[in-house]
């Protein structure tokens, strides 16, 4: 099945809210603690998360991670920031930045690089990946998970239905056209070949990818 793109920013304030109450603790709670598992035993520094959404990765990292480690989250969409930061108050260890790929205002040398369900959104992947080898120190954990695009519209279908992870028709409608978005894993391997990074490539369930390792 060809990919058939998407809007790469989720700006309208109606489907971000629809996404925000979508149930994704089990998805978002597995790749959280991929992310834990790959920083364990740092103390300081700061991770950065690209297209954190309505910031629930961000939350549940600090909330575990040491008091030295800080979470700046980026991504281009007003609507999922207002969300994300009515959602992390006045926790002072998680910056929320709005800025579009591939200019991205920060420094280089973070600690760690992660991404929960962005590559899906992206017309051009090759941006993405440049910004993960740049804004990342040497031997600094990256973890970028997303989903994969079915073989067909019919199993993307099924997908949907038996996911279950919400009874809105909005949120519905954007899943299923995630799923023609994504990339194939192999597509994604082709990706981070081309990027030279040194990074693997594995499918964790019916809808999900994760690519892991570190930065050279």
């Amino acid at each position: 099945m060809e990919r058939r793109l998407e809007p790469e920013v989720m700006d309208d304030p109606a489907q971000a809210l629809a996404y925000a109450r979508a149930d994704f603790e089990a998805s978002n709670q597995a790749f959280a603690d991929r992310c834990l598992a790959a920083l364990r035993g740092v103390e300081r520094g700061v991770v950065v998360d690209l297209g954190c959404g309505p910031a629930d990765i961000p939350r549940r990292l600090v909330r575990a991670l040491p008091p030295g480690v800080r979470v700046v989250g980026v991504d281009a969409s007003r609507a999922m920031l207002a969300l994300g930061r009515q959602a992390v108050g006045d926790e002072r260890r998680i910056d929320l930045v709005r800025a579009y790929l591939p200019d991205l205002p920060l420094r280089p040398g973070a600690c760690a690089i992660v991404s929960n369900s962005l590559l899906h959104h992206l017309p051009d992947p090759a941006p993405f990946w440049r910004a993960v080898a740049a804004l990342g120190r040497p031997g600094a954990p990256v973890v970028v998970g997303d989903l994969f695009r079915p073989a067909s519209e019919a199993e993307a279908r099924r997908i949907v239905d038996e996911a279950a992870v919400s009874d809105d028709p909005l949120l519905e409608r954007d899943f299923y056209a995630s799923l023609l978005a994504a990339f194939t894993p192999d597509e994604v391997q082709a990706q981070v070949r081309a990027a030279g990074l040194d990074l693997d490539v594995a499918v964790v369930s019916e809808r999900h990818l994760v690519v892991q390792g570190r930065l050279a």
